[in-house]
């Protein structure tokens, strides 16, 4: 009777232990928070933590109900740590029941391996993102009215739906620094990353501070819509690379998205915010028209657009010499080979046995003679 042979597990609390245990961890963390709701003592700081703050309440009209809107403030980063955790715990069970068991079907290389799980969370993000942000531009004006972007600036107060809206972005694209340690992200791909993550960072956050807000759910909708076609597109291409037309379409709307982008950032701060009322800078009252301002927050978004414009390009031209390459491999395969010349029968058969010869001059028929 053999004895079964046990893999032997890490060291508590080391490298591979946090690594193989992080959504666990995490996951005894939100709980902490959540069971502060049952105590009155910690009940004020869990709700920090658990809910939307900074809740300004209007009435409209009397007869109508009152609108909730709120505002931001440093309270919202507790919200964004605990939603940060969340996304950290969905990015597991996605990781660890969707894709680990898509992934033993394929038998992908390492390298399609960690490109294919991050093409999978972030189509499943740029989903929700595209879906919840159509949602909540059906309820605004913006499709009859696009001064909707900067009339009545500053926009300091927001409906819950924008407001969490923000903050599970500022999660998720917080929560994607610690999983490059968590999904053990190859070197070469972490410049990569860390790059995109952290312009996300820089433009959410900004268009949230700077009370830009309707302009940036406007920015993220249709660029949210690319991104997803081109992360599903790359899954299909994984599963069979036949499968490369969404490429194509992908292509084609991310030129459009650009150029959308471009149109709506210079019409918000080249024209309607310098001739909007409320000009100057004040911290009190989240006012922030000023040139300065401004000229700064176009400056940033025309070179961000200028950057992956240029990436793009470069992806295009290395996908259009691969397929060069590949069709001229392809050609020189299918090309007939040159025939075969006629064999002299003097210098006989190939599998060496002489011909006759009728040569007379031949050193056998002259021994005849």
């Amino acid at each position: 009777m053999g004895f079964r042979k046990k893999n032997k597990s890490p060291a508590v609390l080391s490298h591979e232990f946090v690594i193989q245990n992080h959504a666990d961890m995490v996951s005894c963390v939100a709980m902490v928070i959540l069971l502060g709701l049952m105590f009155e003592v910690t009940a004020k700081f869990a709700v920090m933590f658990i809910t939307v703050q900074y809740n300004v309440t209007q009435g409209l009209d009397e007869r109508a109900e009152p609108v909730n809107l709120y505002q931001y403030g440093p309270k919202d980063m507790a919200t964004v740590f605990f939603y940060l955790l969340i996304a950290v715990i969905l990015h597991a069970l996605i990781q660890e029941y969707v894709l680990d068991k898509m992934n033993r079907r394929l038998h992908l290389s390492k390298t399609k391996h960690s490109k294919f799980n991050e093409s999978g969370q972030l189509a499943a993000f740029y989903l929700i993102s595209f879906i919840w942000g159509c949602s909540i531009l059906t309820a605004e004006e913006f499709a009859t009215n696009p001064t909707f972007l900067w009339a009545g600036y500053p926009h300091t107060h927001m409906v819950f739906q924008v407001k969490f809206f923000y903050i599970c972005q500022m999660a998720y694209w917080l929560h994607a620094l610690p999983e490059l340690y968590f999904q053990k992200v190859r070197k070469e791909d972490i410049p990569r990353q860390l790059y995109y993550i952290c312009l996300y960072v820089f433009h959410i956050t900004g268009a949230y501070v700077l009370n830009l807000h309707r302009l940036g759910l406007v920015l993220l909708v249709p660029h949210s819509l690319v991104e997803l076609l081109f992360h599903a597109s790359r899954l299909f291409y994984f599963s069979d690379e036949n499968k490369q037309k969404g490429f194509t379409l992908w292509a084609m709307l991310f030129v459009i998205a650009r150029l959308v982008t471009l149109t709506l950032s210079v019409l918000t701060f080249g024209f309607g915010l310098p001739r909007a009322e409320n000009q100057g800078f004040s911290l009190a009252e989240g006012n922030f028209n000023v040139l300065t301002v401004r000229m700064t927050c176009l400056a940033a978004i025309c070179l961000t657009q200028a950057w992956m414009m240029w990436k793009f390009i470069n992806f295009q031209l290395k996908k259009w010499r691969e397929h060069s390459q590949s069709q001229a491999s392809k050609v020189k395969a299918i090309s007939p080979k040159s025939k075969p010349h006629k064999k002299d029968p003097a210098r006989g058969s190939a599998n060496g046995v002489g011909l006759k010869s009728d040569d007379k001059t031949s050193p056998r028929a002259r021994k005849a003679l």
